[in-house]
């Protein structure tokens, strides 16, 4: 007897041996790429508020005032307001919590838009910055901040937001990020994010012992479809997260710690 259970203890050790994934990982923000359909927005003259690549589309008076909104599962309220005749802010709340902001500044010629924002929607506040390059004009007498624009740069990310944690076993993948995670078995089924005030849910399928493929669903739809590639060395997995809601595709390289 006491041979089995000597052998019973040092088992796991050799069925769950560590997997690439194991472990603290942060995002390197000078690795982050979109691609796909850009940024559309702009604030006529009349003071309008319209952001047609936000899903669903949004309509709103720019007067810094909270005006409801429906069909986004992370707000149920808007507010935009023009600081500047360069600089425009918005903030979107949940059931009166705020779950964002963002404040976002065009540049002196209007090629050039610069960010920084703020995410509540973790235990900890995330922030961040970024730029983006005009890629169309926004329409005549509108604000400066209108038109398309595309990501050009991410930076400035604080921990909460670069800082993520994965393990993997033969039958199950897990994630932790500010707050929010998830335990979910390789078998189809949906699992959901646990923190997320968004209510996400996850499926997920094991390709091999170094990619696993994430499914997530909100609403009844699916949302994302979000590829983790881990290199041979186990030093960084590569992140391919296609956004179908807005059409766009974001990859991004996390490093271990």
């Amino acid at each position: 007897m006491r041979i089995l259970v000597t052998a019973a203890l040092l088992l796991p050790a050799v069925v769950f041996a560590s997997s690439p994934f194991d472990g603290t990982w942060k995002t390197r923000m000078d690795s982050m790429k979109v691609s796909g359909k850009p940024d559309v927005f702009q604030i006529t003259a009349d003071g309008m508020y319209t952001c047609s690549s936000c899903f669903p589309e949004l309509k709103l008076k720019a007067d810094g005032a909270d005006h409801a909104t429906t069909g986004n599962p992370y707000h149920d309220s808007v507010a935009v307001r023009i600081i500047s005749p360069t600089s425009v802010e918005r903030i979107d709340k949940l059931h009166g919590k705020v779950m964002s902001t963002s404040t976002i500044t065009v540049s002196a010629d209007g090629s050039t838009l610069t960010g920084k924002f703020t995410d509540h929607t973790g235990a900890q506040v995330a922030t961040g910055a970024f730029s983006e390059t005009r890629v169309a004009a926004g329409a005549a007498g509108a604000h400066a901040v209108s038109g398309s624009w595309q990501l050009q740069q991410a930076s400035d990310a604080n921990e909460a937001l670069r800082t993520v944690a994965y393990e993997m076993t033969p039958e199950h993948f897990s994630m932790h990020w500010n707050g929010q995670s998830y335990q979910a078995k390789f078998d189809g089924k949906e699992y959901p994010i646990e923190g997320d005030p968004g209510h996400t849910r996850v499926t997920l399928k094991k390709i091999d012992d170094n990619t696993v493929e994430e499914t997530d669903h909100r609403q009844g739809k699916v949302t994302d479809e979000i590829r983790l590639a881990a290199a041979p060395d186990g030093k960084t997995v590569q992140v391919t997260d296609k956004d179908l809601q807005h059409g766009q595709t974001t990859t991004y390289t996390v490093e271990k710690q």
